[in-house]
């Protein structure tokens, strides 16, 4: 191979990834914008045709990337999947220390994650509207989201070692407890906040619920609730 060659073909080998960094930056900017317009007005209500007028591109260049619109709002499900296991996986937990306070870092962690992006929470209750139907077709979700089961156990396993966890929690009972009281006020802040004359954007109200759910996934697994036993699930 001539000098020439060598550099013809590092020549095309920066075009290809530089083409390849601008479709990945298209992808993210549609991913983005069918994000919003998905929570906002659900699969049936969402515009593809306003997506790509919001980002200045066109339909058939959005069906390139993703095939459909039902393919579209799959890779949308699947983003926001991935995205909050990616800020679960990024969590300073001390593996060492007290297993009461590395879960309590979990839980304020996933609190806060939840308290700054409410568009995965709006989308997942468009999706629970939809019976999970896109989200079945997904090949990818489950997957993504084993990791947190496997981060719950190992603290799960050291609070039951160092006798400050009760045994009968599973990780997925743990996982299901603090996704309900960590989403639940984002979820339902509209019309909670409108029936009780609660201001979910009130700090103190922010801090208080945080708090709430901390403690009351901890006093859960106090020990000492083992004389109110969780029946195992069938």
């Amino acid at each position: 191979m001539t000098m020439n060659d060598t550099n013809h073909a590092a020549t095309e080998r920066k075009k290809v990834n530089q083409r390849d960094l601008a479709a990945d930056r298209t992808k993210s900017e549609i991913l983005a914008v069918a994000t919003e317009e998905f929570a906002t007005n659900g699969f049936t209500g969402a515009r593809v045709d306003a997506i790509a007028e919001r980002i200045r591109t066109s339909k058939a260049m959005i069906y390139y990337y993703f095939g459909s619109k039902d393919g579209l709002y799959i890779a949308v499900m699947e983003n926001v999947y991935s995205s909050i296991r990616e800020a679960e996986e990024n969590i300073q937990l001390d593996h060492d220390g007290p297993a009461r306070q590395t879960l309590r870092t979990y839980i304020e962690s996933t609190f806060e994650y939840h308290e700054r992006f409410p568009m995965f929470s709006r989308i997942i209750s468009i999706e629970n509207i939809n019976n999970a139907a896109f989200l079945k077709m997904s090949q990818s979700i489950k997957a993504k989201n084993r990791p947190v089961l496997q981060t719950l156990e190992r603290i799960l396993e050291r609070g039951i070692a160092e006798g400050s966890f009760r045994p009968d929690i599973t990780p997925l009972d743990l996982h299901y407890l603090i996704s309900a009281l960590c989403i639940y006020r984002v979820s339902n802040r509209q019309t909670f906040g409108t029936i009780f004359d609660v201001d979910f954007a009130d700090e103190a109200v922010r801090d208080r619920q945080r708090e709430l759910a901390v403690q009351g996934v901890l006093l859960l697994l106090a020990p000492q609730n083992e004389l109110l036993p969780v029946a195992p699930a069938a």
